[in-house]
C-alpha cells in the first residue's frame, strides 16, 4: 500500500479545520482523500424517513464538501454499512492509512474495530485520535488511578491538569485529492426526505454554527451563569446540535471560555467531556443503571401516563410546555430537560429509560452520552453525589425560573389568560375564575395526572428497595 496516500474518515466532525483526524492525516501523506458514510446500521435503526437530524448532517455535508472542493479535494460519500464501506474505499484508493476522530459510544467503539481489523488485513493502518472531548480515555484519572464516578471531583482535576496544549488549534493546511468525486446524493437517493430545519430556524454546517457562536460570545457568554436558567430569556448558546455533529470546535469554545473567564459556560463544557468518559469506561450504563442496585427498581405500568407526558398534556404547565416544545422543534433547554426528567420517573414513576428512549427519538442534538447522563442523573441512578430523593417539584420550578409564564404561554396557548397569580398551578383557580377567563381545568386545559405532594411520598417508597440493597 501506498504510505504517501490517507484517507481521512468524516464522521460526527463535519468541519474542516481545527480536525485532529484532518490534521494528521495532512502531516503524514502527501495525497490525503475525504469520505463520509451514510451507514445504514444507523439509518435503519430510525424511525421516520423524515429526520431532522439526517437532514441536518445532508446540508453540513454539502457545505463541507464545496470547502474541501475549494482547497482542491471534496468528499467521496458512499451509503451502506461503514464497516464494509471504509475498508473497501481504502482499498480502491490504495491508501496506507486511514485517519478518524475517536467514537465512544459501544456501538461505534464495535464498528472502529472491525474497520480497524479489516483493513489491517490489507495492510491499512487505521488511527483514531482525540477531537470531540478535550480530555478522555485515562487522561482524567483519581490518584487512585482510576475513572472518577462523581461530576465535582472530575471536573477539579479536568480543570487542574487543563494547558493551552488541550485546545490549541490543529492545523489543516496541506493538499487534498480529489477522487471519485460525485457530489453529496441527495436525501431522496438515501431514503430520506428533507425536514422543517429551516422553519424552526436551523442552519445547517460550519457557516450555521459560526452564526450562532458569533451571536453568543458577543454578549451572553460572560452572562450565561446568570441567564441559562430561564426558558424565555435567549440566554443559552443554542450550539448543542452543531457540537453533536461537529460543526464547530470544542477547542475553539475552550479556548474563548478560558480567555474570557467564562466559568458557568466552560463547566457545561466539561459535563460533556464527563459524560464521555462515563460511557467510554462504563458501558454497562447503555440499558441499565450506572448504579446498579437500581435497575431492582420496580417501575409503574402506566401507558397512558406516558402518552400524556409525550404529548404535553399532564396538567402540569411547565412540563407541558417544555414537552411540546420538544415535540415542535426538536429542542429542549437544559432546565426543562431536568424538570420533564425529575417528573417521568419520580412523579409519574415511569422507568427513565422510556424517556431516555423518547429524547433519542426526538432531540435535533441527541447525543448518547449526554441523553443516558442526564436521565440517569435525574432518576438518581447515574452519577450523582445527591441521594435520590431529590425530587423537583413541578410548581416551584415553574415559579423560580418561568416567573411571569412567558415560556409556558408560548408553548401552552390555551393558558394565555390564565393569571399570573395562577398560571403555574392554574387548578387553584375557582370554577367561577375559570369561566370568566374562558378556561376551564378538565375541559381546556387537563387536570393535573398525579398529586405531586402524592407521587413524592410514593417515589421514595419506590426508592427505598435500593436503600435496602446499598
Amino acid at each position: 500500500m501506498n504510505q504517501e496516500k490517507a484517507l481521512v474518515w468524516f464522521r460526527r466532525d463535519l468541519r474542516d479545520h481545527d480536525h485532529a483526524a484532518l490534521s494528521a492525516a495532512l502531516s503524514n501523506a502527501r495525497q490525503v482523500y475525504c469520505a463520509f458514510v451514510f451507514d445504514t446500521d444507523i439509518l435503519d435503526a430510525l424511525p421516520s424517513r423524515q429526520d431532522r437530524r439526517v437532514h441536518f448532517i445532508h446540508a453540513s455535508l454539502v457545505e463541507l464538501d464545496a470547502a474541501l472542493r475549494a482547497r482542491g479535494g471534496g468528499l467521496i460519500v458512499r451509503h451502506g454499512r461503514a464497516a464494509d464501506e471504509i475498508p473497501t474505499l481504502a482499498t480502491e484508493l490504495g491508501v496506507g492509512a486511514v485517519f478518524a476522530n475517536r467514537d465512544y459510544e459501544p456501538a461505534a467503539k464495535e464498528r472502529d474495530a472491525a474497520v480497524a481489523a479489516a483493513l489491517q488485513q490489507q495492510g491499512i493502518r487505521f488511527h483514531a485520535g482525540k477531537d470531540q472531548a478535550i480530555s478522555d480515555r485515562t487522561e482524567v484519572l483519581t490518584q487512585a488511578g482510576k475513572p472518577f464516578t462523581v461530576f465535582t471531583p472530575y471536573k477539579n482535576a479536568w480543570l487542574k491538569r487543563l494547558t493551552p496544549a488541550d485546545y490549541a488549534e490543529w492545523q489543516c493546511a496541506g493538499q487534498l485529492a480529489p477522487s471519485q468525486l460525485t457530489g453529496v446524493p441527495t436525501l431522496e437517493r438515501i431514503g430520506f426526505g428533507a425536514t422543517d430545519l429551516e422553519n424552526i430556524g436551523i442552519r445547517p454546517g460550519m457557516s450555521g454554527a459560526r452564526a450562532l457562536w458569533n451571536d453568543f460570545r458577543a454578549g451572553r457568554i460572560v452572562r450565561y451563569g446568570a441567564l441559562r436558567d430561564f426558558p424565555a430569556i435567549k440566554g443559552v448558546s443554542y450550539l448543542s446540535v452543531h457540537l453533536r455533529f461537529g460543526t464547530l470546535s470544542i477547542r475553539e469554545l475552550v479556548r474563548t471560555a478560558v480567555a474570557e473567564e467564562a466559568s458557568a459556560w466552560l463547566n457545561e463544557l466539561i459535563w460533556r467531556d464527563f459524560y464521555f468518559m462515563i460511557l467510554d469506561h462504563f458501558p454497562h450504563v447503555v440499558g441499565h443503571a450506572f448504579k446498579r442496585e437500581y435497575d431492582a427498581i420496580r417501575w409503574a405500568d402506566w401507558p397512558a401516563g406516558l402518552a400524556a407526558w409525550q404529548a404535553g398534556r399532564t396538567g402540569y404547565p411547565l412540563v407541558d410546555a417544555a414537552m411540546r416544545q420538544l415535540n415542535h422543534c426538536g429542542w429542549m433547554h437544559n432546565r426543562l430537560r431536568m424538570v420533564v426528567a425529575s417528573f417521568l420517573s419520580k412523579d409519574l414513576g415511569l422507568d427513565w429509560r422510556l424517556g431516555e428512549r423518547y429524547f433519542a427519538d426526538q432531540l435535533n442534538d441527541f447525543d448518547l452520552s449526554a441523553n443516558n447522563g442526564g436521565w440517569q442523573w435525574a432518576s438518581s441512578s447515574g452519577c450523582d453525589a445527591q441521594p435520590y430523593f431529590r425530587i423537583f417539584n413541578p410548581v416551584t420550578q415553574s415559579e423560580k425560573f418561568d416567573p411571569e409564564g412567558k415560556f409556558i404561554r408560548r408553548y401552552v396557548p390555551e393558558l394565555a389568560s390564565v393569571p399570573d397569580k395562577y398560571i403555574h398551578a392554574p387548578w387553584a383557580m375557582g370554577r367561577i375564575e375559570q369561566e370568566a377567563i374562558g378556561m376551564v381545568i378538565g375541559r381546556d386545559y387537563p387536570t393535573p395526572i398525579v398529586d405531586h405532594k402524592k407521587a413524592r411520598d410514593e417515589t421514595l417508597a419506590r426508592y427505598a428497595v435500593v436503600k435496602k440493597t446499598c
